[in-house]
This record gives C-alpha cells, structure tokens and sequence, in this order.
C-alpha cells in the first residue's frame, strides 16, 4: 500500500486545514500516518482511518536536546514506515523531517505556513534557523509558500533554489464554510476578533479600538474567541465584567461565532502565511478588517470586501471600525458578498489538495522536480 507520513505540531490545526488532503489520500488507497503530540482532535483522524503516531514537539521551546530527540525520533520513523513521501508542516517538523529524509533519501514535501517573529526579525535565532533551513532542504522535493515575502527571503538567503511553489494559503473548504445569511443590525453591529489570544494578534489595538468605540457607539458588540495566553486572561475577563467586550474562550466551531458577526477584525502583525481566519469569514459572506501587511493583504481588496489597517496602530484601526459603521447594512452585505466571490475564485482549498496530489504523484515516480 502507498504511504503517506505528515509531520505537524498541532492536532487542531492539521485536522482544520490538511483534513482536505488527508481525505483524499485515503480515499486514493494511501495509507496515512499523522505524526503529532496528542490531542482533541486526533480520535478524529483515527475514526477517518488514519494511523497515529504520538510525538512530543516543544514548539516554542530553544532546547538543544529535545530538538536533537525529535530529529533522532524522526529518523527511526521513516525508517520504520518507509513512506513515499512525508509532508512537513511549520518550523520544526519542516527542519528536523528535513534532515532526517536526506538521511533515507525519502521524497519531502514542505510548506512553509508562516516565518514566525524569530525567523522574521534579524538576529542570531534567524541566522540559526535560515541555516538550519539551507541544510535541511538540501534534497527537498518541494517548498510550498503561502505568501510572497516568505518566498522571497528563502530566495534571497539560497534555500532550496528552484524547489519553490506557491499555495493560496492552506485554502478554505468551501462547502464546510459556506454562505451564512448576513446578520441583521436591530441589535447593533457585531465585530468579532477570532485567532489565538497573543500580543502579535493585535489584541492590543483590537481592545484600544473596542473601549474608544463602544463609548461613542454604545450599541456596538465586540467579541474575543480564541485560546488565550495566560498574560491576557484576568484582562479580557475584567473587560468583559465592564461591557467593554464578549470573551468566549476557545470556541470549537468558528460558524457560530460568524453567524452574528457583521465583521471579523484580525489587526495581526504576526508573520503568518494567509491567514485563515480572514479566509472562513470571507466564505461565510463576512466582511474583514485586517492589517496591510503580508498573510494579510492577498485576501482583501481595500474598499471592496473590507478594509486595511496600519499595523500596531490603534488609531488607524478605529478609523477603519468607524468607515465601516457608516456602512449601510445593503453596502456592508455586498461587502460580505464581494469576500465570498474572491475566496471562491482565488483561494478554493481543491486548489492546494490538486497542487498536493501533482507532488506526492512525482515522489511515487522518484522524478526530480
């Protein structure tokens, strides 16, 4: 039976943004191995057919020796699975899977989903990790991007020269998020900030921009889901208790949430690939407001399905907020509208599973890309 291994750090996000791929893998014949720590969502896997393989990856953490484990792990792996090709996903199963398939001369097949804040700012972590980086995929097969500017960098620092492809992000299941009727505003406008609870999310400007406006528009809503890091918990809680905001934690459907949403705001200035959060909102029919920045701007069209913000800027946050207000509900509808008809034309997640299968096929093959 052919054999597909996927290296990834969450269960959450491979069963949100690969169970595309793994799906038709499996329905093609492959056999699918999913390397990653334990979690909620890898009963899911399973029950699909998936064999699970528990892996323990610090994602954060800088400690020599754990990498030095997860890469010795990876190498016995692949040996003992003996796959046809092995997917990576973020920076870690990226450089260690690397390695360890130049190791067994194994296809590997890369995407790159995001820079992160230490490979995006200079220093001596970046200079680690770009030569980490050059090393791993010396015998690479493929390097996915989601966004130019990550590209551009590895191009410019020589990694995997003429291995490069580019991904619409990791796409949007259309029919999963599909067109949700648009809220109306008897109740007042609802806006809605969805993604992990950091300081790079924009949080910040998002709680500045929610205190300014609810006191010149009392009738307005500001809602926070997502898992939050401990240092903003007390803070959203108390904001909460004020009426300043709706905290709701980590919510398991984002549609829920969408369903009364009359716009997403994701003022981010963490470097992602294509942010999916702005992608299911735009499939739901919802307009966005996000930073004019890359991950970013390739989902918006500034004045046609939402608007650009500065990044880490307060003020030019709540001057997108207050454009938006002055909206219609027939404008802030057709907004929605517009958002729904780029991610159908540009950003189908059929796209990336296509671009996926191509790959995998040449790995069988042992053709060199």
């Amino acid at each position: 039976m052919k054999k597909v291994l996927l290296l990834v750090n969450h269960d959450i996000v491979v069963y949100n943004f690969r169970l595309e791929i793994i799906e038709r893998l499996l329905h093609d014949g492959y056999q699918v191995f999913v390397s990653s720590p334990y979690g909620e969502r890898i009963e899911d896997l399973k029950a699909l057919g998936c064999a699970y393989i528990e892996t323990k990856v610090s994602r954060h953490g800088l400690n020599p020796l754990e990498d030095y484990q997860l890469l010795t792990f990876y190498r016995k792996l692949i040996g003992r699975i003996q796959p046809d090709a092995v997917l990576g996903y973020t920076i870690k199963p990226n450089i260690y899977g690397g390695i360890a398939c130049n190791r067994t001369a194994t296809p590997f097949i890369a995407n790159i989903t995001g820079l992160g804040t230490a490979v995006e700012n200079s220093g001596f972590i970046q200079a680690l990790t770009l030569t980490l980086y050059r090393f791993a995929f010396r015998h690479v097969q493929r390097v996915f991007f989601q966004n130019d500017a990550s590209r551009k960098l590895f191009a410019d620092q020589n990694i995997a020269p003429g291995k490069h492809g580019m991904l619409p992000g990791s796409g949007v299941n259309l029919q999963r998020f599909g067109l949700l009727p648009y809220p109306d505003d008897g109740n007042g406008v609802e806006f809605s900030f969805i993604s992990r609870i950091m300081k790079e999310k924009g949080i910040d400007q998002y709680i500045e921009a929610a205190q300014f406006i609810k006191r010149k528009y009392p009738d307005t809503t500001f809602n926070v889901c997502g898992f939050c890091e401990e240092v903003y918990e007390e803070r959203l809680k108390r904001l909460t208790d004020e009426g300043v905001l709706q905290y709701y934690g980590l919510v398991r459907d984002v549609k829920e949430v969408l369903a009364h949403t009359h716009c997403t705001v994701h003022p981010t200035y963490y470097p992602e690939g294509i942010s999916n959060v702005l992608l299911e909102s735009c499939a739901c029919g919802r307009p966005i407001i996000t930073t004019d920045r890359s991950g970013c701007r390739e989902v918006i069209d500034d004045g046609v399905n939402g608007y650009l913000c500065r990044q880490q800027d307060s003020q030019s946050l709540i001057e997108q907020l207050e454009k938006f207000l002055a909206l219609s509900q027939a404008e802030r509808r057709a907004m929605g509208l517009n958002g729904r008809a780029k991610v159908e034309k540009e950003f189908d997640r059929q796209i990336v599973v296509e671009r996926y299968m191509e790959e995998i096929e040449k790995a069988e093959r042992r053709e060199t890309v």
